[in-house]
């Protein structure tokens, strides 16, 4: 097995989720402290006041190996630099943290009880770009908000289709197929997406592996197996909308996840915080993720 995909599978620490796009970036700013009135109507600004606070974060002291293992980025993010290297390349070649990078285009609109993903564009580019700036994998988002059967079979067939591509071009998918925490059926929700994670695997080579990213769930353990088959190297859990007091409590429970948080691992960041301030409450973050995803 190649040396990064060993890292992934065997590495210590979780996957920080640093790829808020154009839907999720004005409240990640708002719980940032900055309001949307600083950058109403001006995305570019908008993206690049997020930007300059992932800067922030990638840069602190507290956030590198053994505790962060991986980081996912935005396309915009990737292409922009972090100490004179592009953001990917800063991570890798600086910090030795695998990178990610959000590969889809947002979620089509609810039916049947599920969001698929809206059609990729011009992916063979996009991949080749990613593997030229250091992308070890990238990440693809749908949502599941209810049990059905079919619509759930369906979203886990995108994903695979999509994911056979990504393979094809050297890079490793983690496939996500968010449930969301407020499912009324959520538990049911899980049976059903467990079984067909579990038929399309059958589906790769002894070569090809990906990683799951999946809603942390009602059972504990209830994706061990996933995590010991042969073509994951990794089962990462997503936080969801969940607390981060709460994300760490529920991932403490799984020993066989670690964590790919995003609003857990940024909440009690501020931008007028002082620099130690700042360190100190992303160190606290950090370090109760990374023990969690360790337990």
């Amino acid at each position: 097995m190649p040396e990064q995909q060993m890292l992934m599978r065997v590495g210590a620490g979780f996957i920080a989720a640093l790829d808020q796009s154009g839907g999720s970036t004005p409240k990640t700013l708002e719980r940032y402290g900055v309001p949307q009135s600083e950058f109403e109507n001006n995305e570019d600004l908008m993206f690049d006041l997020v930007h300059a606070m992932r800067v922030r974060i990638m840069t602190n002291s507290a956030f590198g190996r053994p505790r962060v293992l991986g980081a996912i980025l935005f396309e915009k993010t990737m292409r922009d630099t972090v100490d004179g290297l592009r953001a990917s390349q800063y991570l890798w070649q600086r910090k030795s943290i695998l990178p990610f990078l959000k590969i889809d285009v947002g979620l089509a609109d609810e039916s049947s009880g599920v969001q698929m993903m809206k059609p990729f564009t011009d992916l063979s580019n996009r991949l080749n770009e990613a593997k030229s700036l250091d992308v070890f994998g990238t990440k693809m988002r749908s949502v599941i908000k209810r049990c059905n059967r079919q619509a759930i079979e369906d979203i886990v067939e995108q994903q695979f289709d999509y994911a056979r591509t990504i393979l094809e071009h050297g890079l490793v998918p983690i496939v996500e197929p968010e449930i969301d925490i407020n499912a009324p059926d959520k538990a049911d929700c899980e049976g059903v997406l467990r079984l067909n994670l579990e038929r399309r695997l059958a589906s790769l080579t002894d070569n090809e592996h990906v990683v799951f990213k999946l809603t942390l769930p009602e059972q504990a353990g209830f994706y061990s197996e996933l995590s010991r088959h042969p073509r994951v190297l990794r089962v990462a859990a997503l936080s969801g909308g969940y607390t981060q007091e709460e994300s760490i409590r529920r991932l403490s429970e799984n020993q066989s996840m670690i964590a790919s948080f995003s609003r857990a691992l940024t909440e009690e960041l501020r931008r007028d915080m002082a620099e130690t301030d700042f360190s100190s409450a992303l160190d606290r973050a950090i370090e109760g993720i990374s023990s969690a995803s360790a337990s």
